[in-house]
């Protein structure tokens, strides 16, 4: 029996959807309840795709799937894919410790050593919060002056998890460009009048520096998505007078725009990583060699079911469009299917054997 959290958004229809058409038994569950452990009796697994954007999911969704996981149940996502989630401080650290080619990154802790770092490194850099997607929390220090400001701010009052005004200039890009509605508009001068829960309650970000390196002349950056040994590709452009690419919506799904090195290199550090799945996101150096900017094992699903195929492990590509959230059920599937036949080994009895 699998469990699904109940709601409906993002990942969770499709994995519903899944079940119904296959006749897979699932359970839907509330993980925001208190016995949550005790509606999981009897089952064999948990799928929740929790939310950067609910600030219940940030404050106790990775510590549930990690004592699940200890208790033996098998989760999506699980620790391994999911404890880095929307926290670029943990992913610089992980990326790094196992030789991911990540873009380079500066993390202090103390306003002294941070400014000293200003003092001698050159600009513009890359400015960025732990946390947020679509760029929505990415600024860039154009020169030392606009980084000492961002430090000295980050060490004082520290900066809301969601700027509004950032957030409705962004809805209004997205409302000229025909990608948004009035409605989605209205809401975001609604925010500036009346902050949502997950403003109201999330913690302000404050006591670090993140810093990157600001590479130049990349138009558009190149994002995998790997769902065990399968992955999809596609390019989002930069927005108009802007460096971001993230969150941009000009997302571009033609096999030939896409540098098979990046799918090659998310292949190779997701073997690392052992994460069921993860998005990666990359830019090129100033000698057109990829670097992962950062990773995701979130992402909207609808947005990858235009692109025209999809390479296994070994880049044999196939065309068609990509199931990601079905691939995730199914490998789930095959991963109870095999502790079981595990499990059934382990008891068969062994023939005595006797010395000879």
């Amino acid at each position: 029996m699998i469990a699904i959290e109940q709601q409906d958004s993002g990942f969770h229809r499709y994995w519903v959807a899944y079940c119904l058409r296959k006749g897979i038994p699932f359970k839907r569950v509330d993980c925001y309840r208190s016995d949550i452990v005790e509606q999981l009796r009897g089952c064999d697994a948990l799928m929740w795709h929790f939310s950067h954007q609910d600030y219940r999911d940030m404050l106790f969704a990775r510590q549930l799937i990690l004592s699940l996981a200890a208790g033996g149940m098998k989760v999506f996502p699980d620790p391994a894919t999911s404890w880095h989630f929307d926290d670029k401080v943990g992913q610089k650290y992980l990326l790094e410790a196992v030789g991911a080619p990540l873009v380079p990154t500066w993390l202090f802790y103390t306003e002294r050593e941070a400014l000293a770092w200003s003092d001698a490194t050159r600009f513009p850099k890359v400015f960025k919060l732990r946390g947020g997607s679509g760029a929505s929390n990415v600024m860039l220090a154009r020169t030392r002056s606009e980084a000492r400001r961002l430090i000295r701010r980050a060490f004082g009052r520290g900066f809301s998890p969601r700027r509004a005004w950032a957030d409705l200039k962004e809805r209004w890009r997205k409302y000229r460009l025909g990608k948004t509605g009035a409605a989605d508009l209205l809401k975001g001068f609604g925010r500036l009048l009346l902050p949502s829960d997950f403003d109201r309650l999330h913690p302000r970000e404050k006591g670090y520096a993140y810093f990157q390196e600001f590479i130049p002349g990349n138009t558009f950056d190149v994002r995998v998505v790997v769902v065990g040994n399968r992955a999809c590709a596609l390019r989002r452009n930069v927005r108009r007078n802007d460096f971001r690419a993230s969150g941009s919506g000009e997302i571009v799904y033609d096999r030939a725009a896409i540098d098979p090195r990046c799918v090659e290199e998310a292949f190779r550090i997701n073997r690392r990583l052992g994460a069921q799945c993860l998005a990666y996101d990359f830019v090129f150096d100033t000698q057109n060699r990829p670097l992962i900017v950062e990773i995701s094992y979130g992402f909207t699903a609808p947005a990858y079911e235009k692109c025209d195929g999809y390479w296994l492990g070994d880049m044999t590509w196939h065309a068609g469009s990509p199931a990601l959230c079905d691939w995730m059920i199914e490998d789930l599937l095959d991963t109870l299917q095999n502790r079981r036949e595990a499990s059934e080994n382990d008891n068969v009895p062994k023939p005595e054997t006797r010395p000879i």
